[in-house]
């Protein structure tokens, strides 16, 4: 099927009625399901279900906006549910607010959740003494080649595991569906959403965020007769993802973690320890770093002389990655999970309390998928979903021979010369030369059509996984076609923060179609303190320039 063609399903209607309220809990949301073929390229093969979710305009309705929250994995049932008022703000009020659940997300849309394994013991059993359950243990930024070597040996067993999974996937109930989802559906179940909703003809409105982009920037490229008022925040390279394995690109992505890492230690050393109980008096950035390494080395010590710790090395810096997403945690994190962290480091605290942090998922971070993923509450399965997985790699270029070693090479490689504190991270459910199935369809360009609107593209200056150069590269793919617009702050997308200035550009875009100058820059609002009394134009002007 062509890409320019309509997706037009006779007798395909929506009946909206109440949403199930164990999800939803605005009773003003309207949810309702559309059926779609499993193939566009071939309707014989079957049909498809999406639960489908609706906010009214406030005002005189325009049309529809479709939102995606990324992940992939993130339900747009509750995306809507919990971000309704934030999304019609930036939509100014005139347009409805559609969302879905893709395929392979939750238990309404069919095909549903993909999981592998029947139980979280089941999960559990299987990858005991891996570092699926533990993490990666290493210390030094992978200085010291025992932990290099130490890692390779664990090279084949993993690969062996990881071939073993694909297969009990495509033996689950998943396991027929897995080349039934993946972006480029996404996209044509978006179009026939809006060709219900608005008309074959219509243009199509959107909102992306994170993954959310890369169906955007799919969306745009596939359809471009077809776009309306786009806008695209925290952008995932297309190229990146057209023309290479899914899991190689996650390093590059990970480039501006490290700087991130250092504006937390940097607002806790400007308010110091009456804001900041991780420091001490008179403590520079610098100063609480070597703190963190050292508690990393103690737990690092730990788990090398009883691998069943409560607390590895591992776990820290997956606590640390998370909050690398949201500032608006940091002054929480550092006053009371971080204190918990050494407590239970030192043995000063229980060990059962380190299942917080093992808790701490959200389908923002691809890398949260161990045996503290937590499970949708609508779903009986309590095993980790391997939805991530199902849909990075269903979009993933074929094959390309790539080891597990090749992989730990690769870890090894990032760690020392991408992100010191991130680059060991483990589970990483993207390494897709073990995954069995791709789409029956994939979009690998070109990406610099001629669109019948011009789109918006914005970016925080750093961004722990869809770094700013991304958004750049898009922006240079489509040229006069999208605006580009940059945030001075840190954080995981625009909203991580709130500023006035980027509020008023994405209503001025989506109410009247008016855009920036190119290369706009928009302060976070000085009256956001990330800590007590500091806010992120003080952070950025502290961060020091040392390497951590």
């Amino acid at each position: 099927m062509p890409y320019t063609a309509a997706s037009v399903h006779g007798g395909s209607q929506i009946q909206w009625g109440g949403c199930d309220p164990s999800v939803v809990n605005d009773t003003s949301l309207s949810c309702g399901f559309l059926e779609v073929p499993l193939d566009y390229q071939d309707p014989l093969v079957g049909r498809a279900r999406l639960a489908i979710i609706k906010a009214n305009a406030t005002g005189e309705r325009r049309g529809s906006v479709f939102f995606n929250p990324g992940g992939p994995g993130n339900t747009g049932i509750e995306g809507v549910n919990d971000n309704k008022a934030e999304l019609l703000e930036v939509t100014g009020g005139v347009y409805d607010i559609v969302s879905w659940d893709p395929r392979g997300v939750g238990n309404r849309t069919s095909p549903g959740e993909v999981f592998c394994f029947d139980s979280l013991a089941e999960y559990s059993t299987f990858f005991n003494g891996t570092i699926e359950l533990t993490g990666i243990e290493e210390t030094g930024n992978f200085t010291d080649p025992a932990d290099v070597q130490a890692l390779l040996e664990q090279a084949p067993n993993m690969q062996k595991k990881y071939e073993e999974v694909g297969q009990k996937c495509l033996r689950s109930s998943s396991g027929k569906f897995l080349k039934y989802i993946g972006t480029a559906v996404a996209v044509r179940d978006m179009v026939s959403i809006a060709n219900v909703l608005d008309g074959p003809e219509a243009p199509i409105n959107y909102l992306g965020r994170s993954y959310g982009t890369l169906i955007g920037s799919w969306f745009v490229n596939m359809f471009p007769e077809r776009v309306g008022r786009v806008t695209l925040d925290g952008v995932f390279d297309p190229i990146a993802f057209a023309t290479q394995e899914t899991g190689s690109t996650f390093s590059s992505q990970r480039v501006s973690a490290d700087t991130i890492y250092k504006a937390l230690l940097t607002g806790c050393a400007l308010t110091g320890p009456s804001g900041c109980a991780a420091t001490s008096e008179g403590d520079g950035p610098l100063d609480i770093d070597t703190k963190v390494q050292a508690l990393l080395k103690s737990a690092y010590d730990a788990t090398k002389d009883n691998s069943s710790v409560p607390m590895t090395p591992g776990d820290i810096r997956l606590a640390l990655w998370g909050e690398m997403y949201f500032p608006v945690d940091w002054s929480n994190f550092v006053n009371e999970e971080y204190l918990q962290i050494v407590q239970i480091v030192n043995r000063e605290a229980p060990a059962n309390k380190s299942r917080a942090f093992r808790k701490r998922s959200n389908h923002l971070n691809p890398l949260h998928r161990r045996k503290a993923l937590v499970k949708r509450s609508s779903e009986s399965n309590d095993s980790p979903s391997y939805t991530t997985s199902a849909i990075y790699c269903a979009d993933s270029v074929d094959p390309q021979g790539t080891t597990m070693e090749d992989a730990f090479k690769g870890i090894t490689s990032a760690t020392r010369n991408v992100s010191h504190m991130f680059g060991s991270l483990w589970p990483f459910p993207v390494y897709c030369s073990f995954w069995p199935v791709r789409s029956v369809e994939r979009y690998q360009g070109p990406f610099n059509k001629k669109l019948a609107n011009k789109i918006l593209i914005a970016s925080n200056l750093l961004d722990p996984i869809t770094p700013l150069p991304a958004a750049e590269t898009l922006a240079g793919l489509l040229g006069r076609d999208a605006v580009l617009v940059r945030q001075n702050g840190f954080g995981h997308t625009t909203v991580s923060a709130p500023s006035g200035c980027m509020n008023e550009i994405f209503i001025a875009y989506m109410t009247n179609g008016t855009l920036p100058a190119n290369g706009t820059v928009c302060e976070v609002d000085a009256d956001y303190e990330i800590f007590a009394g500091i806010n992120t134009a003080d952070i950025l002007a502290n961060i020091p320039s040392t390497d951590i």
